[in-house]
């Protein structure tokens, strides 16, 4: 089994940091490479975000296959549901699950809702999508190679129901960009 943190106190609080500066900041890219060997198929943030994020006690749900599979189920301890709208924590590594399927919580308990962490081919913030929202000043742009046509469709219906709604990790390579549900997209023009 391939190691996870090489240093675990120091490489969890580095990836905590990352997660938390990347919500504040929706858009925002962060670097988050504390994990130097992972398996084939997983991306060091995306792996990074759901060892920081999941555990024993909060579902995962994930498309990774083989030894993939099998470390983040050895490093997380989390149980594996094949149900995405079971789970807590998502990692889609290839195809997103619909957003209207997940878990957006209820009136009562927004707080219980999925966040999903979807590996991208790549990030920019100098063009793309138009972000507006709480922790930005003004607007912010992020271009996201890789995601489904329809994403800004599904975003914009997760947004609707706030307070309910997933919020989302996007990763490419060590860095990650967040989108809380409270952010806006709009399509570059």
């Amino acid at each position: 089994m391939r190691p996870a943190f090489t240093d675990t106190v120091f490489g969890a609080q580095q990836s905590f940091r990352a997660l938390m500066e990347a919500i504040a900041r929706p858009g925002r890219l962060q670097d988050c490479d504390v994990l130097p060997d992972i398996p084939e198929g997983l991306e060091p943030a995306a792996a990074a975000a759901l060892l920081t994020l999941a555990d024993a006690e909060t579902p995962v749900w994930t498309d990774a296959q083989g030894d993939a599979r099998e470390w983040i189920a050895f490093h997380t301890g989390a149980p594996l549901v094949d149900d995405p709208a079971r789970a807590q924590f998502l990692l889609a590594t290839a195809a997103m699950p619909a957003l209207a399927t997940l878990d957006r919580g209820t009136d009562e308990t927004p707080q219980d809702s999925a966040t999903l962490i979807l590996q991208v081919g790549a990030l920019a913030t100098d063009s793309g999508w138009l972000l507006t929202g709480p922790g930005i000043e003004t607007v912010h742009h992020l271009h996201v190679t890789g995601a489904p046509a329809d994403f800004v469709a599904q975003w914009s219906a997760n947004h609707a129901g706030f307070p309910r709604g997933v919020d989302l990790f996007l990763c490419a390579g060590a860095r990650l960009a967040a989108l809380p549900r409270t952010t806006r997209i709009e399509e570059a023009g």
